[in-house]
C-alpha cells in the first residue's frame, strides 16, 4: 500500500470491532475509526492497522544542560542530547513550545527532518553528551523512536530520559521501563477542573502515572508544577500537591515549582510573583519534602542542592551551570547523609 510504505506500524494498540482500532499509549485509549487519527494527531488508522506519522520526523534537537529538563538529581552538570518530534497529546492553552506541540492540531506546517535512531545516538556522544532526553513536546507520542533510539542509547552507555506530562497508560511505562533512567514528570495541578479546562485532560491518570513510576520501577522520577496566578496557586492546593509527592513517591523526589510567564492562548495574565514561588517551597518543605527547587527564577540560591541532615551546601548551581558538586558516592561528604539521584 503505498499509503503505509513510509510509515511505522504503532507499538501499544490492538484490534477493534470492524476495521477500528485501540491505541493503548496513553490514558485517552481512543478508538480510532479506520482512516482517522488519534487524539495526537500524529497517529494514524489505516486499513486496520495504527501507524505512527511523526516516526523519525524531528523538529528539534539540542544540546542541553540536564539541568534544563529540568532535572537535579540526574546526572548533574552533565549534558543531554534533547529531540522532539511534532504533536502533544494535551491541548495546554499556556504551552511553552505551542509551535511544535499543536502545530499538527492547527494545521500548521513545522520543518522537521528525518533522522534515525542511529543518527541521535551518534550526535549525541559526538556532543559527549551522557544522555539523550525525549523532549520539547510530548515524547509518549513519539514512543517508537524513543524506543529504538533509547534501546541503541543503553548499548552504547548512555541515559534516557523523558519531560512528559504523565499521561501514558501504565502499560506504556512498563513498555520504557527498562531503557528509560529517568523522567520529569509535570504535575499541572491537584484539580480534575483545572485539568479539564487549560489542559483538555484529567487529573487521576496522572497521579497513578506518578505513583506507579515512584513505586514500581527503577525510572529516577521528578516532579515539575508551572504555578499559573489564579488558577492552582492556593495554598490549599499546593499543600496537596506536595501531600501526595511526600506520601505517594517519597520525599527524596525533587519538587520543581516553576514561575509562570504568559505564553500561547493564555496571555491575559501577569507572571507569578517571586512570593508564591517562595510560599510554595516552604509548603513543599513543611510537607517533608527534602528538595524543593524554583524554576524561571534567576539568581535564586534555592537552586541550588542542601544537604537535607546538616544544610551544607553540596551542588551550587548558578542558572543552569552547576559550579561546584560535593557529593560523593551518592552521599553528603560533611555527614555521610545518603543523597537520593542518578549518577551523582
Amino acid at each position: 500500500m503505498a499509503e503505509t510504505a513510509n510509515l511505522k506500524e504503532a507499538v501499544l494498540w490492538e484490534p477493534a470491532e470492524g476495521k477500528k482500532v485501540r491505541c493503548k499509549l496513553c490514558n485517552f485509549s481512543c478508538l480510532i475509526d479506520d482512516g482517522k487519527l488519534g487524539h495526537c494527531y500524529v497517529r494514524k488508522n489505516i486499513d486496520g492497522v495504527l501507524y505512527s506519522l511523526n516516526y523519525d520526523k524531528v523538529c528539534a534537537a539540542n544540546i542541553d544542560p540536564i539541568e534544563k529538563k529540568p532535572l537535579f538529581h540526574f546526572q548533574p552538570g552533565s549534558a543531554s542530547f534533547s529531540v522532539a518530534c511534532v504533536g502533544c497529546n494535551f491541548r495546554c492553552s499556556f504551552c511553552q513550545n505551542w509551535q511544535i506541540s499543536q502545530a499538527a492540531l492547527e494545521g500548521s506546517l513545522v520543518e522537521s527532518a528525518e533522522v534515525s535512531p542511529q543518527q541521535i545516538v551518534t550526535a549525541a556522544m559526538h556532543g559527549r553528551c551522557k544522555s539523550i532526553a525525549y523532549t520539547y513536546t510530548e515524547p509518549t507520542i513519539f514512543m517508537e523512536l524513543c524506543t529504538e533510539t533509547g534501546k541503541l542509547a543503553k548499548q552504547k552507555g548512555l541515559a534516557n530520559v523523558f519531560v512528559s506530562n504523565g499521561y501514558m497508560t501504565i502499560e506504556a511505562v512498563d513498555f520504557a521501563k527498562d531503557w528509560l533512567d529517568g523522567i520529569n514528570i509535570d504535575l499541572k495541578s491537584f484539580s480534575d477542573d483545572y485539568y479539564r479546562t487549560l489542559c483538555k485532560a484529567r487529573l487521576q491518570p496522572v497521579l497513578d502515572v506518578i505513583k506507579y513510576i515512584a513505586k514500581e520501577t527503577n525510572i529516577w522520577l521528578e516532579v515539575t508544577t508551572l504555578i499559573v496566578p489564579g488558577q492552582n496557586d492556593s495554598e490549599n492546593e499546593l499543600k496537596k500537591i506536595a501531600e501526595f509527592i511526600v506520601n505517594e513517591a517519597g520525599p527524596d523526589v525533587p519538587w520543581h515549582i516553576s514561575r509562570f510567564i504568559p505564553q500561547y492562548k493564555y496571555l491575559d495574565s501577569h507572571p507569578t510573583p517571586i512570593a508564591t514561588i517562595e510560599l510554595a517551597r516552604r509548603i513543599g518543605k513543611e510537607a517533608g519534602l527534602h528538595y524543593v527547587y524554583p524554576g524561571n527564577v534567576p539568581g535564586s540560591k534555592s537552586e541550588s542542592t542542601f544537604c537535607r541532615n546538616c544544610g551544607k551546601l553540596l551542588i551550587d548551581r548558578r542558572g543552569y551551570h552547576i559550579a561546584e558538586n560535593l557529593i560523593k558516592d551518592s552521599r553528603c561528604p560533611f555527614c555521610n547523609t545518603p543523597i537520593s539521584g542518578y549518577q551523582l
